[in-house]
């Protein structure tokens, strides 16, 4: 680990705005703040928003400053990135925004049940390899419902064709309420839900912009009722892993 990686821990081990529960702490450390973000964080009633998968949490951080009415809390475990996010929103005052540093497999040990109303995932990794990690799986959905409220927003943002699809086809298959859908997130009439969904860009977002890649949105809700099952469909793989990366399987589609 670099020098500049170590500092960034420290750094964030002071921060009141950073909590770090990997898997390594949180099996001897319980997380008491769940259920009590509210009150012992935020000082205020306002709905709670996650992103997942945040990496430099510069749009966690936006997110804070275009809706003040609005708790933010971004979450990953690199935390020499999430560095960049919570050392900013420190530097700039926002109290509406806060940082988890753990594994998003357990996110459900962190909040109570109805405590968060909507959850960000903004290019996410598609894992078109294993269907049980991609972040709007059944698996991770079932853990969602433990903690958001019923019909509860979730907005996935993402270039890869392989998560939207997948997603897209999970959504329908699952009857699950679906609000907006397209396929090109710039070229879309600016209705609310595109204007918010625009109006922020990630470092990742525009490398694939420069790349001609099309930005991909969709925003559906999560009932907690009823049984959840994965779409049974092959997907065409993207033909690449991550920036200026190609693929390294020969697989042309997987499920």
């Amino acid at each position: 680990m670099s020098k500049g990686k170590l500092a960034k821990f420290a750094d964030m081990e002071t921060y009141e705005n950073v909590f770090q529960y990997p898997y390594s702490v949180v099996s001897d450390v319980p997380f008491t703040m769940q259920g009590h973000w509210h009150e012992q964080y935020f000082k205020n009633d306002n709905p709670i928003v996650l992103e997942l998968g945040c990496g430099k949490g510069e749009y966690a951080v936006q997110l804070a400053k275009q809706r003040p009415d609005r708790n933010f809390v971004g979450v990953d475990i690199k935390g020499a990135r999430m560095w960049t996010g919570a050392t900013l929103a420190l530097q700039q005052g926002l109290k509406n925004v806060a940082f988890l540093r753990t594994n998003i497999e357990i996110i459900d040990r962190f909040f109570a049940k109805d405590e968060v109303q909507e959850i960000w995932l903004t290019f996410s990794d598609p894992q078109m390899k294993n269907p049980r990690k991609r972040l709007t799986s059944t698996y991770f959905l079932e853990r969602y419902r433990r903690f958001m409220t019923d019909n509860g927003i979730i907005h996935l943002k993402t270039d890869s064709n392989f998560l939207f699809t997948y997603t897209t086809a999970l959504v329908a298959h699952n009857s699950l309420p679906a609000e907006t859908h397209t396929t090109d997130l710039y070229a879309e009439e600016a209705t609310p839900a595109i204007a918010a969904a625009s109006a922020i860009q990630t470092y990742y977002e525009k490398m694939w912009l420069e790349r001609g890649l099309n930005i991909k949105y969709l925003r559906f809700r999560l009932p907690q009722q009823g049984s959840l099952e994965e779409p049974d469909i092959e997907i065409p793989l993207d033909d690449y892993r991550s920036y200026h990366r190609t693929k390294r399987s020969s697989l042309k589609t997987a499920k």
